[in-house]
């Protein structure tokens, strides 16, 4: 089944890495689509590597396995992809990295003032949440989650 356009689990492997044991979870998990020899040796397309390499950025992003296998599911399995899939598939996950680095800019802002959680402890509360105002909003950091104070 190997020839040159595949390769080995223990070649993926050593290109990225990992132990096998991870690119083995990575294929169980579906994020990566190796195929199946007769005998059950797992071959992995070169493309495989970039795909793993994504998902590896991803991780240390924060992304849930769930979120980056969103991510790549529209991607072709067994194929590389084209310049085209990946610029699809960067725009949505650019999406999502924005609105997180929004959140975080703004978590980093006002992180010392106010964040609407209801705990009153500190000497400025009564002045951005008086009786605790946006507990109305719901339960927790209320303004780091978007509601803004009247």
């Amino acid at each position: 089944m190997s020839n040159s356009h595949t390769l080995s689990i223990g070649d993926v492997a050593a290109r990225t890495g990992l132990a096998v044991s991870a690119v083995r979870f990575y294929a169980d998990e579906g994020l990566v689509h190796p195929i199946k020899s007769a005998a059950g040796h797992r071959y992995f397309q070169r493309a495989d590597i970039r795909r793993i390499s994504f998902l590896l950025i991803a991780q240390q992003l924060g992304f849930s396995l769930a979120e980056i296998a969103e991510a790549l599911e529209p991607l072709p399995n067994h194929k590389a992809p084209s310049k085209r899939d990946w610029d699809s598939m960067a725009r949505r996950f650019q999406k999502t990295i924005d609105e997180r680095i929004e959140r975080m800019t703004e978590l980093r802002n006002n992180l010392n003032a106010c964040i609407g959680c209801g705990c009153l402890s500190l000497k400025q509360c009564h002045l951005y949440n008086p009786e605790d105002r946006a507990h109305q909003f719901g339960t927790g950091p209320r303004y780091l989650q978007g509601d803004k104070p009247y």
